[in-house]
């Protein structure tokens, strides 16, 4: 009886490590697989002045704010949140939105940096990143929305070409 109870257990035990959940589905293909709309977390953040940056701890779609003097913001350190995914766009239409990271390093090579998705080298000596503001009114540059993507070392970021 003792056996037959711990092999039900351990099934149990196996079904749920390799478990897929579906919403909208009864058949599953990923870990989590939605068949229908997804909707995610906006968040509003105003900038932040010189040497006090936002810290952009909560969202996943975030629309930045700078104003005059206050154009900073700050990604949480990439080590600490692996896989975690921002969009970044920059809403206003007059001032550039700063990004920078907890974790960098003014050393090249040395704590946590933004790499380009293209393959092209790190951005700025601090670690830092520009998101232009929409000064034409024509829907901006491509860097007026970024996607951020953490590896567990460092931010890899790119625009969506919207």
């Amino acid at each position: 009886m003792k056996n037959i109870l711990l092999i039900i257990v351990l099934t149990f035990c196996f079904n749920s490590i390799n478990a897929q959940v579906g919403i909208g589905t009864t058949d599953p293909k990923s870990t989590l697989d939605i068949n229908g709309n997804l909707s995610i977390k906006v968040v509003d953040y105003n900038g932040g002045p010189s040497g006090a940056a936002t810290p952009i701890d909560d969202g996943v779609y975030i629309n930045l704010s700078p104003t005059a003097f206050n154009v900073e913001f700050i990604l949480p350190n990439a080590t600490t949140v692996p896989g975690r995914i921002y969009v970044l766009r920059n809403i206003s239409d007059s001032e550039n939105a700063v990004i920078y990271t907890f974790g960098a390093n003014a050393t090249a090579g040395a704590g946590v940096e933004f790499f380009r998705g293209d393959g092209r080298n790190s951005q700025g000596p601090l670690g830092s990143v520009t998101m232009t503001a929409d000064v034409g009114n024509d829907g901006g540059d491509i860097t007026k929305t970024l996607i951020f993507i953490s590896d567990g070392a460092n931010w890899t970021y790119g625009h969506l070409g919207l």
